[in-house]
């Protein structure tokens, strides 16, 4: 539906056009397409900004919080972003496409979403139960105590690492980023203006990351739990996802460095709009974390704060 309703507000611009943008725009075309693409990447299922966006949004367990993520997070992008289309202009952009940067970059953003996860979940560090996977004892039992739940509260979700985040998938390069960077850029009348499709392009994105980040950071308010247990549920779901999707991130990351053939696996869907046109690394990371780590990471934190609350209220 969101990406029916971009297509829809898209006017005279059809997907064709935006997708191969002709030569000799004007400058206002150029930035026109620019945002317009920006809201494409936003709204479509992108691995470098859905699972942050929706790790942060729920962990601030509110609409107005998921607003400030979405925010946060494409405001860091969007610098990025600019930065890019300035190399693009210049020319120093083409070790895009001279070298495959997708497996460094999923590996560290994969490394901060772990440190940010690990910092809500458990502390300022990365603990990986390494011991425990290899057949050894765990470190705590799982006897009940009465525990007041604002005592059992996760730590404070981190919200302005999302900037960081940010910083860091904008490196991350697909379709969308190859128009402003070798197409769109290059047609600026000066180094000056070169930021602007980047610029514009970000803006789009944020404009998209906004309206998701309150969608899920809504979540959580629909179940009608009570305030303490929205906060509980919020952020425990936000360090599961952050941490163990980050390990995700981080070990296709190592595959995709040692290994990158695999980064060129796809299965066409037939769909000509980048982050749908295929089934691939970057579609099956997005429903590994948002999918299924990060609605594994709400029912665990639901079934604990009904819990708790249960043995506190005997």
């Amino acid at each position: 539906m969101g990406v029916a309703l971009t297509i829809l507000g898209l006017g005279a611009f059809n997907i064709n056009f935006l997708l191969h943008p002709p030569s000799q725009l004007t400058v206002g075309e150029i930035l026109i397409v620019s945002l317009f693409l920006g809201m494409l990447h936003g709204i479509t299922p992108d691995e470098h900004t859905w699972p942050i966006t929706f790790s942060y949004a729920v962990g601030e367990y509110s609409t107005r919080g998921g607003i400030k993520a979405g925010f946060l997070f494409s405001l860091g992008f969007t610098i990025q972003r600019a930065f890019l289309t300035t190399l693009g202009f210049i020319g120093l952009a083409y070790f895009y496409m001279k070298y495959n940067l997708d497996g460094p970059v999923y590996f560290i953003v994969g490394l901060v979403m772990a440190i940010a996860g690990s910092y809500i979940l458990r502390g300022r560090y990365i603990h990986i139960p390494f011991d425990v996977l290899l057949g050894g004892h765990k470190h705590h039992t799982n006897e009940a105590r009465r525990v007041p739940l604002h005592e059992a509260h996760p730590r404070e979700v981190p919200i302005k690492m999302t900037i960081v985040h940010g910083l860091i998938a904008g490196f991350g390069f697909g379709a969308y980023a190859s128009i402003i960077t070798f197409v769109l850029a290059p047609q600026m009348p000066s180094i000056w203006y070169a930021p602007l499709p980047g610029l514009m392009f970000g803006i789009g994105t944020m404009i998209m990351q906004v309206i998701l980040g309150a969608v899920f950071g809504g979540l959580l308010r629909a179940k009608k739990l009570s305030e303490e247990e929205i906060k509980y549920v919020g952020r425990k779901t936000a360090g599961i996802t952050l941490y163990y999707g980050g390990i995700v991130f981080a070990l296709v990351g190592l595959i995709i460095i040692f290994l990158p053939q695999i980064d060129a696996w796809a299965i066409s869907t037939g769909i000509p709009i980048p982050n749908l046109d295929a089934v691939d690394i970057g579609f099956l990371l997005v429903i590994s974390v948002v999918g299924i780590i990060g609605l594994y990471g709400i029912i665990k934190s639901y079934r604990e704060a009904v819990k708790l609350h249960d043995m506190n209220s005997k």
